[in-house]
């Protein structure tokens, strides 16, 4: 699979989220002009430069440039024989107040190098929008070689510090990489790449990731020697375990019904309505969306209530019912 599609996938699907908050909007703004932008100084007026690689992002941002700001800018398709694809090139004029409010530049109009501190400090929606821009306008996937995962090019090791420090708030682990010399922000975990497409806006690529994630996995160990019928153990154990998680939950629930925090109620009504799906992608089917281990904690908290409940009152607590013990 060429290693742009899964980029064009989550892009088509980023760049058509509707964000209803402003101050959401300002943050993924923000983002892409600072991870995809420039400043310049043209006859003596500030100019502001976006390069983006992928048509509809591009639009979306000058929509929102002049929708939130009131600028008109230019857009300019750049082909070029040595790439793949054509950039696209978003110029502002008279940008001064763009770039101040944007968090490039200071009061003084002194160049910024990080993220604005209002989106470091924002709300739980400007740290989604705020990925969002990151991934749209520098962000890209690969499922194969040094690269796997998820890689968002950034200016400098601030405006990349400052984005690892977002993604540990939405719960997921980043690392700040240099890659030919330039900074870069990478998500490697498949639970963590899926979680965060999910939460951000992305929920059909982040099913789509996750499914040729595992298909890839099985292909590329068959194709190294690993035993089909290695694999296929692996599936039944796997099965069999979701299995015994959904029926010990199952009678979890009809230890504690409505005694059950809601929160676990919450996890519990996910198992049992997608009994033959893992830990992550009930996670993020979750709204808001969890990790794997989120999910995996909820469950097993769930369990050790039902089986206390249960030893009070005396009855067959959750373990009975993998062995067929409940009564009738």
């Amino acid at each position: 699979m060429p290693s742009t599609q899964p980029v064009n996938l989550v892009k088509d699907e980023l760049s058509s989220v509707a964000v209803a908050r402003a101050h959401a909007r300002k943050a993924e703004v923000a983002a892409m002009l600072r991870l995809a932008g420039g400043l310049a100084i043209i006859g003596n007026k500030v100019v502001v430069d976006a390069e983006l690689d992928h048509l509809p992002s591009a639009q979306r941002l000058v929509s929102a440039v002049h929708t939130l700001y009131g600028s008109i800018p230019a857009l300019h398709t750049m082909r070029n024989s040595t790439r793949s694809s054509d950039h696209y090139l978003l110029r502002v004029t008279h940008a001064e107040n763009l770039a101040r409010q944007t968090g490039l530049i200071d009061h003084r109009g002194r160049p910024i190098s990080g993220m604005p501190p209002w989106i470091i400090r924002g709300t739980r929606d400007e740290v989604e929008a705020a990925w969002r821009g990151a991934i749209l306008a520098t962000g890209r996937l690969s499922l194969t070689g040094h690269r796997q995962g998820l890689t968002v090019s950034s200016p400098g090791p601030e405006a990349a510090l400052a984005l690892v420090g977002l993604a540990r708030r939405l719960g997921v682990t980043a690392q700040r990489r240099e890659d030919r010399g330039r900074d870069c922000i990478v998500v490697r975990g498949d639970d963590a790449v899926t979680t965060l497409l999910a939460q951000i806006g992305a929920p059909q690529t982040s099913t789509q990731w996750s499914n040729r994630r595992h298909h890839h996995r099985l292909a590329s160990q068959t194709g190294t020697g690993r035993s089909p019928t290695f694999e296929s153990a692996n599936t039944r154990r796997a099965a069999a375990a979701a299995a015994e998680s959904t029926a010990r939950v199952q009678r979890a629930m009809h230890i504690l019904g409505d005694t059950a925090p809601e929160h676990l109620k919450e996890v519990a009504a996910l198992r049992l309505a997608n009994p033959g799906l893992t830990l992550t992608e009930l996670g993020g089917r979750a709204q808001p969306p969890m990790t794997k281990d989120t999910v995996a904690g909820r469950i097993r908290r769930l369990l050790n209530l039902a089986d206390r409940t249960a030893a009070r009152a005396g009855i067959p607590d959750t373990g009975a019912s993998t062995f067929g013990i409940l009564p009738g």
